[in-house]
């Protein structure tokens, strides 16, 4: 197969993709930490009030990125990691939020998929009604599993 670009060597992609992992996580392990407790753990909805109140992840907090640089340093404990979402891949509203915390020198991950894969893979959605799952989109994860297997 001829590509118009070719691969890089195995060591350059092998530190690139490092590197994007150092800075992404997904919905999967994102649930899998909060179900083991992780401490030093914070998920951080980036989203505004409307969104916030339609649905958020079970444990977030809600912080909206105008407000990051303000109350951060109230809200989010020194020495915690954060993972920072919002609608999903079509919106970098949780970039954006990353960009803040690590311009006050945290420690930070973006969630890849934000709120739209997490609902989609059929984990628990808090609402103003109580705790729901939707059925898991079988384009995202397998119906009978939380995970992909990935």
């Amino acid at each position: 197969m001829t590509f118009s670009v070719p691969p890089a060597d195995p060591a350059t992609a092998a530190a690139h993709f490092r590197a994007r992992l150092s800075f992404e996580t997904d919905v999967s392990d994102v649930h899998a930490a909060l179900e083991a407790g992780t401490p030093g753990l914070v998920v951080v909805d980036s989203r505004g009030d409307a969104a916030w109140e339609q649905g958020h992840l079970p444990g977030a907090l809600h912080l909206p990125t105008a407000e990051i640089a303000a109350r951060a340093a109230d809200l989010v404990p020194a020495g915690s990691t954060v993972v920072t979402y919002c609608w999903g891949p079509g919106c970098n509203g949780a970039t954006r939020a990353a960009l803040e915390f690590a311009r006050l020198g945290r420690p930070v991950k973006e969630m890849l998929g934000g709120f739209e894969y997490w609902a989609r893979e059929g984990l628990p959605v808090v609402t103003p009604t109580g705790t729901v799952r939707r059925r898991a989109d079988e384009l995202t994860a397998p119906r009978s599993a939380v995970a992909c297997d990935c």
